[in-house]
């Protein structure tokens, strides 16, 4: 575990980080709770690899919510899917809000790579090569899989595509 004169760097760390990991989480995964497990594991076995994740803590930290993010995906992949709950926003008529929505919904039918990949970029900010290292594969692989889900994106929020679905 961590020794005693590393408590509170790793205190800080968890205390500076925790947010922007509960957020990759979140979006990662679509669901708060889900996000809290893989923030609340990812922190426990940053813990137990102090010694190697100390010199990066958080780049290390956020590689583990990745890789726990991909193993969710995969058991959700062999198991009946989950129906999501219909939120009703119409009291909420604000177009941000709605943009919002429209945006997590389109982002939540991407494929797990694709997803990863804009999370990582987009709302992280991190470079390609960094997001190539936290979801361990090439830059290349980040490259197409940034346009292609920019392309799904496109497609799904385009205007053509609400007025189709509000048509059947």
């Amino acid at each position: 575990m961590i020794p005693p004169r590393d408590r509170q760097v790793f205190d800080a760390f968890v205390a500076g980080s925790s947010d922007r990991l509960l957020r990759t989480a979140y979006l990662l995964c679509g669901d708060r709770g889900h996000a809290e497990d893989l923030v609340q594991t990812a922190l426990m076995r940053t813990a137990r690899r102090w010694r190697t994740a100390r010199a990066m803590p958080e780049a290390y930290a956020r590689r583990v919510v990745v890789n726990l993010a991909k193993d969710r995906w995969r058991q959700l992949g062999r198991r009946p899917a989950e129906l999501p709950l219909d939120v009703d926003v119409r009291g909420q008529e604000t177009s941000t809000l709605l943009d919002r929505d429209a945006l997590l919904r389109a982002a939540s039918g991407l494929p797990p790579g694709q997803r990863a990949v804009l999370v990582l970029r987009y709302f992280e900010d991190l470079s390609v090569e960094d997001t190539a290292a936290a979801l361990g594969c090439s830059t290349g692989t980040v490259k197409s899989q940034t346009s292609r889900a920019l392309e799904n994106l496109r497609i799904a929020l385009s205007p053509t595509k609400e007025h189709a679905d509000v048509d059947r």
